[in-house]
């Protein structure tokens, strides 16, 4: 995993920060899906009150007479945000791209992939709504990985074998469906 502040969350050498985590998201959890309130409206909330706290804040220390500590200027880079913005782009031109085979007809296995993986989205979204996918993906960031740190030697063991079982099986049906899927449906024609 690295090292830093991140790694040491992630695998609990730092339990306080991890517990705080996994608190704040569980309590974030029940006041988006218990309270009834969108994800908008609860941040637009969250945001009007602190912005209120911070101008009251602000007016009561010039009202006593007191000097506020200066807050850092939140600026962004302008290299910062070139990077972002190419790494961005090089991500929707390849999306793009796949797009672009699929609706030709090019490649049917890859339509294939896109198809399931989408339709198991539909489903996976007509069980759970988003913040609770959200919050087990939090929840599992952050208990899996010290999991697996603290028994590594078995985890791998029993992955090897479900692997070898999986690739059995896969090579079966690779055999007998997938490697029968043409490439290409539709043929390329010169005029």
């Amino acid at each position: 995993m690295g090292g830093g502040k991140a790694a040491d969350v992630i695998l609990w050498r730092r339990r306080h920060v991890s517990c705080g985590i996994i608190i704040v998201a569980t309590v974030a959890w029940l006041l988006i899906e218990r309270s009834g309130l969108s994800f908008l409206s609860l941040c637009s909330d969250i945001l009007l009150v602190l912005i209120v706290l911070l101008f009251l804040r602000a007016n009561y220390a010039v009202f006593r007479k007191r000097q506020l500590q200066t807050l850092p200027e939140l600026v962004l880079s302008e290299e910062m945000v070139n990077n972002t913005a190419a790494s961005f782009r090089v991500k929707v031109n390849y999306m793009l791209l796949m797009a672009h085979d699929i609706t030709l007809g090019k490649d049917f296995r890859l339509f294939f992939v896109v198809v399931i993986a989408l339709w198991l989205l539909s489903v996976i979204g007509s069980l759970i709504s988003f913040f609770t996918l959200l919050y087990i993906g939090i929840v599992v960031s952050i208990t899996v990985p010290a999991l697996y740190d603290k028994f590594d030697d078995r985890v791998d063991r029993y992955a090897g074998l479900i692997h070898q079982k999986f690739s059995k099986h896969y090579k079966i049906v690779d055999e007998s469906v997938i490697s029968r899927l043409p490439r290409n449906l539709s043929k390329d024609k010169d005029p």
